[in-house]
């Protein structure tokens, strides 16, 4: 062969390998940086020793639902967290099971609800109702004065540590005040910790415009809030528990001031314990784009007996077993995510949830994003697209319980609301920021959008694009500290703008604005955003308006003053 035909065939093999390349980088573009984002469950089950609220739901009920759950993880080989709470803890049949357990590859922890054993046993009064009171003031540790929640939590710690040899790696509660879970962390150590869901007055508990799913890093004055800063960071990642649905959860019993539940719970017929809802969920949460990582937890407490949620597991824990073999998810234990997450980020990272599919075909869709400085929510309505969520993050506004015990039998932790689409609607009116063709006459009409295109740009950041059928190409770039909407249309021929649209009598937290900052303010607590690019406008004293500048709005959400 001679020298020009080997390089010619070289120079063809080159250019051959070059388009083969360029072919798949094409055929991937949108979707290698979703496979290259780690999926991450944990199962978590909690155990209570009683049940005060049913004759029926006995110790005995209550055990043999926690040896049912253990069987099925043994049969799959999957590792499990069980959290127990004081008076669960004691109980020698629960030892027993949960070191065989531990042998295997699963991880006991505590569950930080306070019982009467736990109060007694830290020299306390208990002021319960019950050996068991779910009220705030007596069963969480926000009902307890700072020195108090310290001697709960010796007490627990060398329980725990007599009986397994070790102290907890990871604690879960429906909430934890930040003085607790910093002493937990200074003295003993712990590594990870879990919260609940979303929700609106359930049970009596309100957690509301947090960190929605995935974990955050909190801050040191509430153990809500995502903190900004290293430094004021309490360094133990809280997992958000109970897989929210992204589309309905939010806005269950609008109109009112209690939230129902639609989660991967599998008590719950038509969410976690519906087959197609679950695949539904699964599919969204372990392919659709996210950003640093994905999360959902599975499992269930004690309390909701096994015969209750018997089915739901069956479908969820081999379609769960079935998703690892093929590589696509990790189920690990909560202490190992919370070592991945220290590991791999310093503060909180930019995550996602992405549903652009709707499980009820109603045309609805929905983009979550967080960060360590705001989250947002968009929501398509059967073409109608607008920011139903926008709450603020700062780690200076401190929780109501951080100095002091609380006396209310129920408990709210938020953060600071920018839009709040259920708290400020009615049962006619939707509160949200809406996009909005804005006539001569300054009359305002929502736009109709196509269905949304969503990608990853890069490890933190996440566009977000559609076509309005008056042929705007929004394009909507969140980054951590702020986020920009675009109208990259040649034509255009009509002025848009988003407008906040609440309730009449909607209790809304602003003080002023001007042209570039919003103010406003939550139980005293100042709070603003600014809008680098673009202007707001108050058009009747009431609801502001974001105008683009060269068709562009850029709102900043890392203003801290």
């Amino acid at each position: 062969m001679s020298l020009k035909n080997t390089c010619l065939k070289l120079f063809s093999l080159v250019i051959l390998i070059s388009l083969s390349s360029n072919h798949v980088m094409a055929s991937q573009k949108g979707k290698a940086s979703t496979n290259a984002s780690p999926k991450i469950v944990n199962i978590i089950n909690f155990i209570r020793e009683c049940e005060p609220r049913s004759k029926e739901i006995t110790n005995d009920v209550l055990y043999e639902t926690v040896y049912n759950q253990v069987k099925q993880l043994s049969q799959y080989d999957l590792p499990g967290t069980f959290l127990l709470q004081y008076d669960a803890l004691i109980i020698p049949r629960y030892q027993k099971l949960l070191k065989n357990e531990m042998v295997r590859g699963s991880e006991v922890g505590a569950w930080w609800e306070i019982t009467q054993p736990h109060v007694e046993a830290a020299g306390l009064t208990w002021r319960g109702r019950y050996s068991w009171d779910w009220h705030a003031n007596v069963g969480f540790s926000t009902g307890y004065s700072p020195v108090e929640r310290e001697k709960l939590v010796d007490v627990y710690m060398e329980k725990f540590k007599e009986i397994f040899g070790k102290y907890p790696a990871s604690v879960g509660s429906w909430f934890i005040d930040a003085h607790t879970l910093s002493y937990m962390y200074d003295k003993y150590g712990i590594v990870a910790s879990c919260n609940c869901k979303d929700q609106l007055g359930t049970d009596g508990y309100t957690l509301w415009g947090g960190y929605w799913n995935q974990a955050y890093y909190p801050s040191k004055e509430n153990a809500y809030m995502p903190a900004q800063n290293k430094k004021n960071q309490i360094p133990v990642p809280i997992f958000r528990m109970l897989g929210s649905d992204p589309i309905t959860q939010y806005d269950n019993g609008i109109g009112g001031h209690i939230q129902g539940v639609v989660s991967l719970e599998p008590v719950y017929p038509e969410s976690g314990g519906d087959r197609c809802w679950i695949e539904w969920f699964f599919d969204a949460i372990f392919n659709e784009p996210c950003l640093a990582f994905n999360y959902t937890q599975a499992g269930q407490e004690n309390s909701f007996t096994w015969n209750a949620m018997k089915k739901g597991l069956n479908v969820q824990i081999p379609l769960l077993d079935s998703l690892r073999k093929k590589g696509k998810i990790r189920i690990e234990t909560l202490e190992e995510s919370g070592k991945w997450f220290k590991e791999n980020f310093r503060e909180t990272p930019s995550t996602a949830v992405t549903v652009t599919k709707d499980f009820k075909n109603n045309g609805r869709k929905t983009v979550w994003f967080n960060s360590r400085y705001y989250r947002a929510n968009l929501l398509w309505d059967n073409g109608t697209f607008y920011f139903r969520d926008i709450h603020i993050f700062d780690e200076r506004y401190p929780s109501d319980y951080f100095k002091k015990a609380g006396t209310s039998t129920q408990c709210i932790y938020t953060t600071l609301p920018i839009v709040d689409g259920f708290q400020w609607s009615n049962s006619k009116i939707l509160a949200g920021l809406y996009f909005q063709h804005v006539g001569s006459n300054g009359k305002e009409k929502n736009m109709c959008f196509s269905d949304p295109e969503v990608k990853e740009l890069s490890k933190d950041v996440l566009q977000v694009s559609c076509e309005a059928e008056s042929g705007e190409k929004i394009h909507i770039l969140f980054y951590e500290d702020h986020f920009e909407i675009t109208n990259t249309s040649k034509s255009k021929n009509n002025s848009w703008a988003l407008q906040l649209i609440t309730a009449p009598d909607a209790q809304l937290p602003f003080t002023s604005l001007n042209k570039k900052e919003i103010k406003a303010e939550l139980k005293g607590f100042p709070y603003q955003l600014k809008c680098s690019k673009g202007d707001i406008y108050w058009p009747n004293n009431h609801n502001y308006r974001f105008i683009p500048q060269n068709e562009t709005i850029k709102v900043d959400c890392s203003i801290r003053k």
